[in-house]
């Protein structure tokens, strides 16, 4: 994790409010007035939610701190192609207003249905503001479940997926047919991406699939057994 300057940006303190708030009002506001803590089932509710938690904020801080290294020369984009573009996945922040609600003005505010009712109406914004949050996340999260998942049934990355497209185009505008060197099949492409034993692939290791550097292709492989 050295080489990274420690400071706390903008979309970083919105990412860990977001997580606190979420974890908050799930913990200590929904699984209370659902399970109790008191009983065996809100206790295993609140503690697989903060398991869940807490790998969010672990693989965030791994993600944000360490170094992801630096391009070999050799792989270093050719600068007289104008169209080469580098295509990241930009993080979004949801910036959520904050909801207005109206307290009675009555001289006797201090009694217990005015104050139930003012902490129900508090409770209620709470949790309508993180059903706002947690919606959109969950869609987006999807989303990129579903493309990453695409991605390593072929084998590519997002750069790769992108030039693939201008590279089929090209090849049906001359009459040929395009395919993507490193697509050596699903199950192929599955040991080439998360390693050869199946019992990892949930969570994956950076060290199964060699130095990074250099992969297998397609024509590596003898014709008889490549993809077709």
């Amino acid at each position: 994790m050295a080489g990274r300057p420690g400071y706390l940006t903008l979309p970083i303190f919105s990412v860990l409010a977001a997580i606190g708030y979420v974890y908050y009002t799930a913990v200590f506001l929904a699984v209370p007035r659902w399970l109790g803590l008191a009983t065996a089932a809100g206790v295993a509710n609140a503690a697989a939610f903060t398991a869940l938690a807490a790998a969010c904020l672990t693989t965030y801080a791994v993600a944000v701190l360490r170094d992801p290294g630096r391009v070999p020369p050799g792989f270093v984009p050719d600068v007289e192609d104008a169209q080469s573009t580098v295509h990241e996945i930009k993080r979004k922040i949801l910036i959520i207003g904050s909801v207005l609600h109206s307290v009675p003005k009555d001289e006797q505010s201090g009694s217990d249905s005015s104050r139930t009712s003012i902490v129900s109406t508090l409770e209620m914004s709470i949790e309508i503001i993180c059903g706002v949050i947690l919606c959109p996340v969950a869609l987006a999260l999807a989303v990129l479940l579903g493309r990453h998942i695409y991605l390593i049934l072929q084998n590519k990355t997002t750069i790769e997926y992108h030039e693939g497209v201008r590279a089929m185009w090209l090849a049906e505008k001359g009459g040929d047919l395009y395919h993507h060197p490193y697509d050596l099949g699903v199950y192929e492409n599955l040991i080439s991406v998360l390693g050869p034993n199946i019992f990892c692939w949930l969570c994956p290791v950076s060290n199964t699939v060699g130095n990074g550097l250099q992969y297998r292709t397609s024509y590596d492989i003898p014709i008889s057994t490549q993809p077709m």
